[in-house]
C-alpha cells in the first residue's frame, strides 16, 4: 500500500509491435519516457524521455540515442537529483499493462546481460489499479452515479473516456501516452484511491519439490522445445525472464535413456503469465529459436512429480545447486566424490558431506554410473562445473547443472523398473526369440525412399551414446541431418550395438561408409572396430519394422526420441536378416568351391585349309564373388533365372556341334540339348590349308579323356561347356 511517496509512469516503445503484442516480436526498445509524481501533493515533479539506440540491429535513425544500460543509469541519476531515493519502497513504477516490463525491458536486459536496478522488479499495472478503483467501487460515492466502467480496459482511451479526461494533444507525439498515464494516475489519487496491487518480478528461480499427489493447474504449463541440450533450469528461467515461474517449476524432459532431449515443461504462477510465455514462441537462446506450446498438468506431473521418499529426503536438504555426475566408475564411493570436488583448484564442499551424494542404481542394485550432488550456494556452481571431464581413476566424469525434476525423473524410472520386474510372475514364459518388441514412433519421424543417404553402424559398444557416435564419425558428423541418429534397442530396452544415421546426401553416406568401415571406436578402455554400411531409408525401415509392409503397419524406431516407454511392436527381423546374410556368404563359398575350373579353350580347326581360318573364342567372364550389402535387406530372393547367353563371334558360314565334359551329368545345364547350329559333314572349300598335316589328331590326344565325343574326322563336338545350376546365384 502506498499512502505517500512517489510513483513514476513508465512508457516503452520498441522497433516492432505495440499494444498487447509489445515485445512478442523480440524487438529492442528504442524509446523510454518517465513522469515522476509526488503522491502527497499529487503533482508532477519531473519528466524525462530517452532515445535508446539498438545494439543488435543498429538503426541509422537512432544513432543519436544511447544504449539501454546508459539510459537506465541516466534516469537513476535524474531521480536522485529530485531528492528521491529510487530504491526506497515508497518509489514505484506504473506501466500500462504487463508487457513494458515483463515482455520488453527484463527479457532484453537478460539477453544483453544487463542488471536492471531493483525498483524495475516491482511496479503497478495501471489497468488493474483502474479496475480496482472504479469497477469495484473503492472510491467515495459521487452525487450522481456514473455508468459502469469496462471490466477490462483494452487501452488508455477506454479509461480516459470513462473518467472524462481529454487525451493529450500536444506536439510531442511520442510523449502522448506517458502524459495520458500521468493524467489517469493523478485522477485516481485525487479520487482517494491508494495503489494497493503491487506486481513483482522474480529474478531468481526458487527450488521446490513436486509430488505425484499435488494438484497442478493445467492452465499454467507450457512446453519449450529446441533447447540446447546443456541448458539448465536457470537458463530456461532466464529465457522466460520477467515472468514468474513457480517454485521448482522447470522440469527438463529426459529420453528413455536418461538423457536430455531438448524439451522442458515450465509451470508459471498464473494463467496470465502462461499466456505471456506463449507469446515468446520462436524467441531465441543464442542462435537457437525456442518453440513454446501449451501443456497439461498431467504432462508436468509425469515429468516432475516424485513418488520416492529417497528423492524427497535428498532434495529437502535446502541445496541451491544440484549437479549431475555421469560416467562414474561402477564401484565409486561417496568419499571419492567428495575428494573429486574438494581437491585441485577452486575446491568446493558438498552439502552435508556424504549425505549430499545420491547414486542412481538399476533395479538389481547395480550402479548406473550416474550420481547427483548437492551444493549449498549458487556461487558453488561454477566451481563444481569447472571439474567437467576431470578423472576419477581412469574414467573422465561429465558434469551438468541439474534440477529437482530431473532427480525425480531418474529415480521414478528406477522405481518403475523395480515395480514392473517385481510384478512379473516368475513362471511367465520368455518371449519368443523372433519376437522383439520395439518402440513405435510416428511415421514421419523415419526417412524412406531408395536413395542411399543413410549409414548403418554395427558392433557398437553397449555403453556408446550419441556423442560417442559423433566423435567416431569425426568430420562426417557435420553431414548428419537434424535428429538423424537412431539407436536400436533390444526387447529389454538395452542397446543392441546398432545404429542408423541419416546423412544429408548419398555422397556423404558413401564417403562415410568408405572411410569409417572397420575403424576403431575407443570407449574408455575398450576398442571396438565398427562396421559401417551405406543403405537407404527403405532398408532402414525394413529392419525397424521387422520386414512388414510400411503401408499396412506403422514404422518402428528405437525409443530414443520418446518421452515414455512405448508399447511393444510387431516382429523385428534384424537378427533373421543377419542370419540370412551369414548363410548367403556360406552358400557363396560353397558355390565357388563347386564351380568347375575354367579350362582355356583351344582354337578349333579341322585341317590346314584356306577355306577354314582359325577361330578364337572370347574368354568366359567370371561371376563376381562378393554379395552386395543391399541383398542383406532383401526378404525374398528373386525367382531363379538362367544366366544370359552371350553370342559368340563366329563366322555365320561355320557350323559347330556341341561338346560337354565332366565326370557326371549336371543337375541342370545352361547348354542346349541339341546343337545350336546345324552340323555339317563336308568341309567348306575356304578352310585354310596352311596348318600341318595331322594337326587334328594331335589335338584330340591332348584333350582330357572325359570329353564325351572324341575328335572325329567329321566335326561333332561343342565348344560350350556346361555348369551346374544353383538357385540364388
Amino acid at each position: 500500500m502506498i499512502s505517500g511517496g512517489w510513483v513514476c509512469a513508465l512508457h516503452v516503445r520498441t522497433a516492432g509491435l505495440g499494444g498487447a503484442a509489445l515485445g512478442s516480436d523480440e524487438e529492442e526498445a528504442v524509446y523510454l519516457a518517465y513522469v515522476v509524481i509526488d503522491v502527497l501533493t499529487n503533482q508532477v515533479i519531473g519528466e524525462r524521455e530517452y532515445a535508446v539506440r539498438p545494439t543488435r540491429r543498429p538503426s541509422e535513425e537512432l544513432q543519436t540515442g544511447q544504449p539501454l544500460d546508459v539510459v537506465v543509469q541516466q534516469f537513476d541519476e535524474f531521480v536522485r537529483s529530485l531528492q528521491v531515493d529510487p530504491h526506497s519502497p515508497l518509489f514505484r513504477l506504473v506501466t500500462d499493462g504487463q508487457p513494458p516490463l515483463r515482455q520488453c525491458l527484463h527479457p532484453e536486459a537478460c539477453s544483453k546481460e544487463l542488471d536492471l536496478p531493483t525498483y524495475y522488479a516491482r511496479f503497478h499495472d495501471l489497468r488493474k489499479e483502474y479496475v480496482r478503483a472504479y469497477t469495484l467501487r473503492a472510491v467515495t460515492p459521487r452525487a450522481q452515479p456514473a455508468p459502469p466502467p469496462p471490466d477490462h480496459p483494452t487501452c488508455l482511451l477506454d479509461m480516459l473516456n470513462y473518467l472524462g479526461i481529454t487525451p493529450y494533444a500536444g506536439e510531442n507525439f511520442y510523449a502522448s501516452e506517458v502524459k495520458d498515464m500521468a493524467s489517469i494516475i493523478q485522477r485516481i489519487i485525487a479520487d482517494g484511491f491508494r495503489l494497493e496491487l503491487p506486481e513483482t518480478i522474480d529474478l531468481v528461480l526458487e527450488t521446490g519439490i513436486c509430488s505425484k499427489d499435488d494438484e497442478i493447474d493445467g492452465n499454467c504449463i507450457v512446453r519449450a522445445r529446441g533447447l540446447p541440450w546443456q541448458s539448465s533450469d536457470q537458463d530456461i528461467a532466464k529465457f522466460f525472464r520477467g515472468l514468474n515461474v513457480a517454485k521448482g517449476g522447470v522440469a527438463l524432459c529426459l529420453s528413455p535413456q536418461g538423457r536430455r532431449n531438448g524439451e522442458a515443461l515450465v509451470r508459471f504462477i498464473s494463467q496470465e503469465h502462461r499466456d505471456m510465455a506463449l507469446k515468446r514462441h520462436k524467441h531465441h537462446i543464442g542462435p537457437r529459436y525456442i518453440e513454446v506450446y501449451r501443456a497439461s498438468g498431467d504432462d508436468y506431473l509425469q515429468v516432475a512429480g516424485g513418488a520416492t521418499c529417497e528423492a524427497v529426503a535428498f532434495l529437502s536438504r535446502g541445496a541451491q545447486v544440484i549437479v549431475r555426475m555421469r560416467g562414474l566408475p561402477y564401484d565409486a564411493t561417496p568419499q571419492q566424490v567428495l575428494e573429486f570436488f574438494s581437491t585441485g583448484d577452486d575446491p568446493v564442499n558438498v552439502l552435508d558431506g556424504a549425505e549430499g551424494v545420491l547414486f542412481v542404481r538399476r533395479a538389481d542394485g547395480r550402479a548406473t554410473g550416474d550420481a547427483f550432488v548437492l551444493f549449498a550456494k549458487e556461487e558453488d556452481s561454477p566451481k563444481a562445473l569447472s571439474r567437467h571431464r576431470k578423472l576419477i581413476g581412469a574414467r573422465y566424469i561429465e558434469l551438468f547443472r541439474s534440477t529437482t525434476a530431473e532427480v525425480q525423473q531418474v529415480l521414478n524410472r528406477s522405481l518403475e523398473t523395480r515395480t514392473s520386474q517385481a510384478s512379473t510372475p516368475s513362471t511367465a514364459s520368455a518371449p519368443a526369440e523372433s519376437l522383439l518388441p520395439v518402440a513405435l514412433v510416428p511415421q514421419h519421424v523415419i526417412t524412406s525412399g531408395t536413395a542411399k543417404d543413410c549409414v548403418r553402424l554395427r558392433g557398437l559398444p553397449y555403453e556408446a551414446q550419441v556423442e560417442h557416435i559423433l566423435t567416431f564419425l569425426d568430420e562426417f558428423a557435420q553431414n548428419i541431418v537434424m535428429q538423424g541418429v537412431h539407436m536400436v534397442y533390444n526387447a529389454q530396452g538395452h542397446p543392441s550395438g546398432e545404429a542408423f544415421i541419416q546423412m544429408n546426401s548419398e555422397t556423404s553416406a558413401f564417403l562415410c561408409a568408405q572411410q569409417k568401415h572397420h575403424r576403431y571406436m575407443t570407449f574408455g578402455k575398450k576398442q571396438r572396430y565398427i562396421e559401417v554400411f551405406q543403405c537407404s531409408g527403405d532398408d532402414m525401415n525394413l529392419v525397424l519394422t521387422g520386414g512388414v509392409t510400411p503401408a499396412t503397419s506403422p514404422k518402428v524406431l528405437s525409443p530414443g526420441t520418446l518421452l515414455s516407454p512405448p508399447p511393444p511392436a510387431p516382429r523385428l527381423l534384424a537378427q533373421h536378416i543377419a542370419h540370412q546374410s551369414l548363410l548367403a556368404r556360406q552358400h557363396e563359398n560353397l558355390l565357388l568351391s563347386l564351380r568347375p575350373p575354367l579350362v582355356p579353350l583351344l582354337p578349333y580347326v579341322r585341317a590346314p585349309s584356306p577355306a577354314y581360318p582359325v577361330q578364337m573364342l572370347p574368354q568366359t567372364q567370371i561371376l563376381p564373388t562378393k554379395r552386395s550389402y543391399d541383398r542383406a535387406f532383401t526378404q525374398t530372393e528373386a525367382p531363379p533365372a538362367k544366366r544370359q547367353y552371350v553370342q559368340q563371334q563366329i563366322t555365320p558360314s561355320l557350323s559347330l556341334p556341341m561338346l560337354s565334359y565332366g565326370t557326371s551329368a549336371p543337375v541342370f545345364s545352361y547348354a542346349n540339348t541339341s546343337p545350336m547350329l546345324s552340323p555339317f559333314n563336308t568341309l567348306p572349300p575356304t578352310l585354310s590349308a596352311a596348318l600341318p598335316a595331322g594337326y587334328g589328331t594331335g589335338l584330340s590326344a591332348a584333350l582330357p579323356s572325359t570329353i564325351s565325343t572324341p575328335f572325329p574326322g567329321s566335326l561333332s563336338m561343342s565348344l560350350f561347356p556346361t555348369y551346374p545350376y544353383y538357385p540364388g546365384v
